[in-house]
């Protein structure tokens, strides 16, 4: 039985509304290229991009439900109802999606203007992992032992005394394991579970959906102000349509060192705390707490959103080195949905290309990170923006 299907247009992960949300109010006639990248090289079979395209084209038919159209009105209150509305009306446009397949390679190329193309990645994403698995295939766990293994890790986190989000939807095994990992973790995991990533299991479990912006967002506005205004045009667009909710910063789009150099007073103060996605999560907590310290801000006041390949071990060290010294919480991606006794899909998909408003061409943009080996983007490019950056 073919799985690669979604169950809802919020099957998405939020911050993909929230910044579609900004993206409609303040870069209307922007345009934005993304492609697909194969980091763990794996090997598709023959008829992938077949079976892809007709998944992407069965989304065609998802539309925002009046359910769920109030459950966002009443859950995030700082969505405009003009944004609700549009929302309400946006359907996926496939022939925004080139799919191709040469041998075991598989190329996915999106493209369009940016207020559509940015809900594409996530549900994208999942579907290849979806059908990776089902046409190579490969026998996951019962759901049984998908359940215990869930509940152990949360009862397990629980007796740390720390707060957990599920960060997993972009390569989950399937939709019917990710569904079981949240429905087990909201039915184990209380007082540390404290929501996911994913709307539609949000809106379905009860719990909060978890999110506010991504490495594209400061990614467009380099294309649009240049690397070195990226990170303060960002969080000031950012401010400008959230007025202080949606609190926490991504840091390492351009280094976490660049990040913290434009991360002035004024944002540290509203700002409700940073988020870790690269590079040593003890090293940036030390950094963080200092450039807190060095602004007169208590950084127990903050907090810091560890979310970079976490599993028990690395939690636990990190939890034991921040504890008393900075607030924390952790997002858990593919270690909680796609555990199932089968290999994980190391894949990405990246803007690439963007378009801003009156630009006389297209600008290639780049994601640099703490650690080398997680940037994406022209090589070209990347020399260009560590030269203007000062990064070594």
């Amino acid at each position: 039985m073919s799985t690669g299907k979604l169950a809802s247009i919020l099957d998405n992960d939020f911050y993909k509304f929230t910044m579609q949300h900004c993206v409609v109010k303040l870069f209307p006639k922007a345009r934005a290229r993304y492609k697909f990248i194969n980091r763990g090289k794996h090997a598709f079979p023959p008829g992938f991009a077949e079976a892809l395209r007709a998944a992407v084209n069965d989304m065609e038919h998802l539309q925002l439900t009046k359910e769920e159209k109030h459950y966002l009105a009443v859950t995030c209150p700082y969505l405009d109802p003009t944004y609700l509305d549009f929302l309400q009306g946006y359907r996926y446009n496939p022939d925004e999606v080139h799919i191709s397949q040469h041998g075991e390679e598989l190329e996915v190329v999106v493209d369009g203007y940016w207020y559509r193309t940015i809900l594409w990645e996530v549900p994208i994403m999942s579907l290849i992992c979806e059908l990776y698995y089902e046409l190579t295939h490969q026998e996951r766990v019962s759901d049984e032992e998908v359940i215990r293994i869930t509940r152990e890790k949360i009862e397990n986190y629980a007796k740390m005394q720390i707060t957990i989000a599920d960060f997993g939807s972009r390569r989950r095994h399937s939709l019917a394991v990710h569904k079981l990992v949240v429905q087990t973790l909201r039915k184990y995991g209380e007082g540390c579970f404290i929501g996911t990533s994913n709307v539609h299991l949000a809106m379905r479990n009860g719990v909060i959906p978890v999110g506010t912006h991504a490495h594209e967002w400061f990614m467009f506005h380099a294309a649009k102000y240049g690397f070195k205004m990226a990170n303060m045009m960002g969080l000031e667009h950012w401010v400008q349509v959230y007025r202080g909710d949606l609190g926490i910063a991504l840091s390492d789009t351009y280094t976490s060192k660049v990040f913290f150099e434009q991360f002035d007073k004024k944002f540290a103060k509203l700002f409700d705390g940073v988020r870790h996605d690269s590079g040593d999560p003890l090293e940036f907590a030390d950094a963080t707490i200092a450039h807190y310290i060095s602004k007169n801000v208590d950084p127990l006041s903050k907090t810091i959103i560890f979310s970079d390949g976490l599993d028990y071990h690395k939690v636990a060290e990190i939890a034991s080195y921040c504890r008393g010294r900075i607030g924390m919480s952790f997002g858990i991606g593919t270690n909680f949905t796609n555990d199932v006794g089968l290999e994980a899909l190391n894949i990405v998909i990246k803007m690439y290309e963007a378009h801003p408003e009156d630009a006389p061409r297209w600008t290639p943009v780049v994601k640099l990170s703490d650690i080398s080996g997680k940037y994406t983007g022209d090589e070209g490019t990347i020399e260009l923006a560590k030269i203007i950056l000062g990064i070594d």
